[in-house]
């Protein structure tokens, strides 16, 4: 069938959690996203953003930040505006990283996280993190051009045991089905 499809273009991945209890530590998720060039696009990330960093050409923007879940609604916001980016990029690849600060977490010991992926108003997926209670991260969401470049969505939740530092070197590796 041919249509008018014109692919994903711009995107809103949101990060909600509760606060830690009174005397608790705060728990802290960040939003990562690495985009992968389309001779490796498993490989090196060409460029990640995350809390203290931004994309090259403005492409990706972390526009709300969270340390402690106390936010009213989503706690950290980033757009992603897929049509922008340039045609080198075949890759993009979401995660969700918890802070290692206080100590070692896991999403089964954060209160109430859930992630929401939005284009407009049409929600593409949204998760609770309830199949990977043992990560330490997550990715949410890979964005991939089909063969007539426009974007598409491979939603799916996939844990890692890893820490902030390391989490952004594997998270575009492949995933076995």
């Amino acid at each position: 069938m041919t249509g008018f499809s014109k692919g994903i273009r711009k995107v809103e991945v949101a990060l909600k959690w509760d606060p830690s209890p009174a005397g608790r530590p705060p728990t802290d998720l960040d939003i990562v996203a690495a985009t992968f060039g389309s001779g490796d696009p498993h490989g090196t990330p060409a460029y990640v953003v995350h809390f203290d960093s931004r994309s090259p050409d403005g492409t990706i923007l972390l526009n709300r930040d969270s340390t402690d879940g106390k936010g009213f609604g989503w706690d950290e916001v980033m757009t992603i505006e897929l049509e922008r980016l340039d045609g080198r990029y075949a890759r993009v690849v979401v995660g969700v990283v918890i802070q290692q600060r206080s100590g070692r977490k896991t999403f089964g010991d954060v209160l109430s996280p859930a992630v929401r992926v939005r284009e407009g108003y049409t929600v593409l997926t949204e998760d609770a993190f309830g199949s990977v209670p043992g990560a330490t991260a997550a990715t949410v969401a890979e964005f991939v051009r089909d063969d007539a470049g426009e974007w598409m969505l491979r939603p799916g939740v996939h844990g890692f045991d890893e820490d902030p530092a390391t989490f952004t070197r594997v998270m575009g590796r492949a995933h076995q089905p």
